[in-house]
């Protein structure tokens, strides 16, 4: 309780603050908090998943490598991958991507670099984006965790 002098009239007035409409305006303040982290979460894309990238840890890469850049485009033709300034085509079979000769190739340059984790991928303006979730879904059962997407 709080006191005010009135200036002596004998008479002491108790003053009690109304703390209702202060919780009100904490309660819709945590709420609005609580919805807003939630919804930042969920907008979140997460690539690189463990499940993908184990290391077995078996053995330790040899340290003297580097990484190399490696970059998968989807084209209306097929595949085309650039390992540093090595590039090579997969084209399509009977009108379809084969997939299974991309999961090779890329197999084959991870066993190549096996420092190098990070993959770019990139599509044509003209294909949907179903060609490049496949072709992620490729890159990382080859062993590449880490998957970005190019815009060129």
């Amino acid at each position: 309780m709080a006191h005010v002098d009135d200036g002596g009239s004998g008479r002491e007035v108790n003053v009690e603050p109304n703390l209702v409409p202060f919780i009100d305006l904490m309660s819709v303040c945590i709420i609005f908090l609580l919805v807003t982290a939630v919804w930042t979460q969920v907008s979140m894309i997460e690539l690189g998943a463990n499940v993908y990238g184990k290391n077995t840890g078996a053995s330790a890469p040899p340290t003297d490598l580097r990484p190399v850049n490696i970059d998968v485009r989807i084209t209306e033709r097929g595949y085309v991958i650039n390992e540093g300034r090595n590039s090579f085509r997969v084209d399509k079979v009977e009108g379809e991507y084969d997939t299974e000769n991309l999961y090779l190739q890329l197999k084959t340059i991870k066993e190549r670099n096996p420092t190098t984790d990070a993959v770019s991928i990139g599509l044509e303006e003209k294909l949907t984006y179903d060609h490049m979730i496949v072709g992620m879904d490729i890159i990382l059962n080859a062993g590449f965790p880490e998957v970005s997407v190019s815009t060129n």
